[in-house]
């Protein structure tokens, strides 16, 4: 660590740009409120979709990780360090086989949300606990408080570490949830981060999930 480094910087590592269904963001409306919040780094985890990651990546200040929410049979998981998009809807041990043969990480967004579809659910989580490398145990958006209580808990008895994300799918969102944690240049510093790193969020108004909404038709009707 040079003299110019903090000893620490906020990561959100769950948000959407306009390459998700249903997200109008665009990439230089995240870079805007990256700096507003002070974060330091972030993942941009579009629904199976690697693009804006990848665009972003180039020319954003800051380290942007790669990442994607991919929709299996089964639900969806958190795959971080990619350079190749995955496609939805595979069976969960292909979609897992995939991530690692790029050398990515695994997580699981939100565990126990009750509120959306898309998540694993229980017996499937159980199963593949041993293959993840962390898990999300603040999501914004989760209605319940509960939910991310849960998800701590889980992460706590399987001695794993728990990240934070905002979920972001409108820029004011960012940041409203993140992992505090030492600068990382590479994967392996990212996870060592991760594994020393403490969870901060708060929960978005639930009416961000109609901004989602009008997004997906908008999206739907080509406007």
């Amino acid at each position: 660590m040079t003299a110019m480094q903090p000893a620490r910087i906020c990561v959100d590592l769950h948000l959407h740009t306009l390459h998700s269904g249903d997200c109008h963001t665009s990439l230089e409306a995240i870079i805007a409120a990256v700096q507003r919040r002070g974060l330091g780094a972030i993942a941009v985890t579009d629904h199976n979709r690697l693009g804006g990651a990848l665009a972003l990546r180039h020319i954003a200040p800051f380290p942007v990780i790669v990442g994607e929410e991919i929709k299996t049979a089964e639900g969806e998981i958190l795959a971080y360090y990619l350079e190749e998009e995955i496609p939805k809807g595979l069976s969960l041990e292909e979609t897992i086989a995939r991530v690692r043969a790029q050398g990515g990480l695994l997580s699981v967004s939100h565990p126990f949300d009750r509120s959306r579809g898309g998540v694993l659910k229980r017996e499937a989580l159980l199963r593949i606990v041993d293959q993840l490398d962390m898990i999300e145990v603040f999501n914004s958006r989760c209605f319940f408080s509960d939910e991310n209580t849960q998800a701590l808990e889980f992460a706590n008895a399987h001695g794993l570490p728990g990240t934070g994300g905002s979920d972001a799918h409108i820029p004011a969102e960012l940041g409203n949830a993140y992992i505090e944690m030492p600068p990382f240049r590479n994967k392996e510093e990212f996870l060592a981060g991760v594994r020393v790193g403490k969870v901060y969020g708060k929960r978005s108004s639930p009416l961000v999930h109609v901004a989602s909404t009008v997004s997906k038709f908008r999206k739907r009707l080509g406007i």
